[in-house]
This record gives structure tokens, C-alpha cells and sequence, in this order.
């Protein structure tokens, strides 16, 4: 074969070796490109942040023509502004963006490894549509995996569901395919009830303010405990400019 089948196994890392080689070859690549490349590509998706709109569109011309000259093609482009969009051939802009004029439209709702970012107001979030399964340990399981958050955003609320799935755990005579006792079921359906309540969260992208000076000193504290049924983390990110203190609790059962 002289291609690489799309879909194998091995195809995602044998793309991922490549795109490092141009970064390790590259003659001519500044130091700030070399690094994307080698740190901001998630297979086949590339999500990078810079403090300015002229650093972005400089940074986008680069990697393209960086990559270009390897044989990739960098497209599907999209940023939260406007500027920087309008350096971008509309050709190789997101799909959505294709069909809005970006100086009048708002801008649209995109995905990002799985969850939503909401591009005009730079914040991410949540889409749930919950799979139709039986009330067994499988079909909860299958349910509660079905809420892609590797972030760890809605880590306080999934894990409710799974000190659930703990607890069927300890019933030794309930197997996989068995219905789930009803005290079991009445907690679940309480939790099913309120997942809508996700698609309310809005999390900011960005946990710098826009005035922070460039000097600015940060400092993330993170704490960690546990209990029978879960553990988890609070990190605060804290700066020498003010008392502004971010926070994310990722717990898991």
C-alpha cells in the first residue's frame, strides 16, 4: 500500500509522527510554530490561544504554510475574532462560518474535543442527549458514559450517577441485563431529571482578564480528598493583581 487506510489503528499515530517531523525538520519554522505543532495538535484538530488578533493571524499563516509544505492542508479555521477571521480565506474557514457574515452575524456554536464553545461569547459548554436504555447496570453505565466531559467540568454532577452504579455494584445477585432494584431506579430517574439543568452551565474559555498585564504573576493551588465513595480536586489560580481566584472540582467515584 502506498497510502494509509483511513480509520486503521495505527493511522491517528502514524499521522501524529509525521506532523511532529515537520515541526523536528523544519528549518525555517520559528520556535512558536514548532511548538504548536508539537503541542496543540490533537490528532487531526488544532486548538491554540494567543494573547493578541496579530499573533493569531500570524501564527495561522505560518502553520499553514508550514504545513503545506509537508503535504498537510490546515483548514476549517475559527476563532472568537473577528479580525483574525477576516485574514482567513473564506474557503478555509469552519463550515459554519462559510454561510454568516462574520462582521454582522453572530458568530457560531462550535465543538471542541467533544464539547460545545460558544464562539461569540468565548465560553464552553453542554449538549446532553441522553441514550434510550433499559434501567440495568449496562444501560446505566452506557447512559452515564454517553456524557463526554474530559475536563471534568460536570464532574461533581456525574458523579452522583456512578455512587449509583457503586452501589449496584455490591448487589451480588444482580447481573448485568437484571433490573435494577426500584430504590435504585427512583435515584436514577432523579438524576436523569436534572440533567437538562448541564445544558445551563457556561464556563469561561479564557481565566485571564483582559487587563492583566503580560508580567503578571499566576499561582494554582490544588487541593485533594477522598471518601469511601469518590475523591476528588479544587485547583484556584490566583494572580499578584488582584483577589480574582478561579476554581474546577474534578471528582470521581
Amino acid at each position: 500500500m502506498k497510502v494509509h487506510l483511513f480509520g486503521a489503528v495505527s493511522s491517528p499515530s502514524i499521522a501524529n509522527y509525521a506532523l511532529r517531523r515537520v515541526a523536528d525538520e523544519g528549518s525555517n519554522l520559528s520556535s512558536e510554530v514548532a511548538h504548536t505543532i508539537k503541542r496543540n495538535f490533537y490528532v487531526d484538530d488544532c486548538l491554540k490561544s494567543v494573547p493578541s488578533a496579530t499573533e493569531a493571524s500570524s501564527l495561522i499563516a505560518e502553520l499553514t504554510a508550514a504545513c503545506r509544505g509537508c503535504g498537510f492542508r490546515l483548514f476549517k479555521f475559527t476563532s472568537n475574532d473577528v479580525s483574525v477571521l477576516n485574514t482567513i480565506p473564506a474557503d478555509d474557514r469552519s463550515k459554519e462560518l462559510k454561510t454568516r457574515d462574520i462582521n454582522y452575524d453572530p458568530l457560531p456554536t462550535e465543538h471542541a474535543l467533544g464539547i460545545l464553545w460558544v464562539v461569540e461569547t468565548d465560553t464552553f459548554g453542554f449538549s446532553v442527549l441522553l441514550p434510550d436504555k433499559p434501567l440495568t447496570r449496562r444501560g446505566i453505565l452506557s447512559i452515564v458514559s454517553s456524557i463526554y466531559d474530559h475536563l471534568g467540568f460536570a464532574a461533581p454532577f456525574v458523579l452522583l450517577a456512578k455512587q449509583i452504579l457503586q452501589d449496584l455494584c455490591k448487589e451480588t445477585n444482580l447481573a448485568w441485563d437484571d433490573e435494577v432494584p426500584d430504590d435504585h431506579q427512583l435515584r436514577f430517574k432523579q438524576w436523569i431529571s436534572e440533567v437538562p439543568n448541564l445544558q445551563k452551565i457556561t464556563i469561561p474559555r479564557c481565566l485571564k482578564l483582559p487587563q492583566q498585564a503580560k508580567d503578571t504573576n499566576f499561582q494554582m493551588h490544588v487541593f485533594s480528598d477522598a471518601s469511601t465513595s469518590g475523591y476528588g480536586a479544587v485547583a484556584y489560580l490566583t494572580s499578584n493583581e488582584g483577589c480574582s481566584i478561579e476554581s474546577n472540582i474534578y471528582p470521581t467515584a
